[in-house]
């Protein structure tokens, strides 16, 4: 049976990441990392491009945009090893679960986010010892 979002949405969660979900899930991430290397690989391409046609005049202009637009890939190129771990969990059997608790992460976080490693109250919690580390 091959999963869909609505599918995954309305299994009951005593069939929580099954064979069927692990391969939805799987193929999901495997599409992310082409489409992620893609992209990466464009934007890559077009800052070279970007960078040789400039005239003088536009320059102050043009490095500004190029480095916002480094520091958007790099944070994008940061995915990538998130998603090879998330396939290594896939395979050792601890996808979908939280790193810290054991908890379920649940399908919905998972749609939205394929590679998170903690379930939203861990998440939650992580940021508000964060935050107040930052308030301190």
């Amino acid at each position: 049976m091959k999963y869909t979002e609505a599918k995954l949405k309305k299994a009951a969660s005593s069939r929580y990441m099954n064979q069927d979900q692990l391969d939805f899930f799987r193929e999901k991430l495997i599409d992310m990392k082409i489409e992620l290397r893609k992209h990466l690989e464009n934007e890559r391409s077009e800052l070279s491009q970007q960078s040789k046609e400039c005239d003088d005049l536009d320059r102050a202009q043009i490095e500004e945009e190029i480095h916002l637009r480094l520091r958007i890939l790099d944070r994008e190129s940061k995915l990538l090893p998130k998603i090879d771990e998330a396939l290594i969990r896939i395979n050792d059997g601890s996808y979908g679960y939280c790193s810290n608790t054991g908890e379920a992460i649940g399908i919905e976080r998972l749609l939205v986010r394929p590679t998170a490693l903690f379930c939203a109250e861990e998440k939650s919690r992580q940021e508000r010892i964060e935050k107040a580390y930052k308030d301190s």
